[in-house]
């Protein structure tokens, strides 16, 4: 919330509660992708819970901002000479959250009459 004040806004505070518990999925998978040496764990991971958001009409700039939070929570808790690895994970990601991003068009404002041609009015 420090990262995109605007995050309070557009969401309302079940949508909030929803992201911050998903947080935890992140960290286990980061875990994972720090314990193996492998960031590869994390970008597979945002492939599959990318769905997720699509459909809870979570913008995937939104999911950027929270693993951006998440980097400045780990360089808290790891060890100094583990934050390479840590933000090659979560730059690995990033990357496919930004990828979904443009398949998704959240890299424009969507055309209000587009929009509601699209919904089969």
């Amino acid at each position: 919330m420090d990262i995109d004040p605007t995050l309070r806004d557009r969401h309302d505070d079940l949508v909030r509660e929803a992201l911050l518990a998903d947080l935890q999925a992140f960290v286990d998978r980061l875990a994972v992708a720090v314990a193996s040496g492998d960031p590869r764990a994390m970008a597979t991971f945002a492939d599959l819970v990318a769905v997720r958001y699509r459909k809870r009409k979570i913008a995937m700039d939104d999911v950027v901002t929270l693993c951006e939070g998440l980097r400045r929570a780990a360089a808290a808790a790891v060890q100094p000479d583990a934050q390479p690895a840590v933000d090659a994970a979560i730059d690995a990601g990033i990357a496919v959250f930004k990828w979904h991003r443009r398949l998704a068009g959240d890299a424009r404002k969507r055309n209000p009459l587009l929009a509601f041609i699209y919904k089969g009015a």
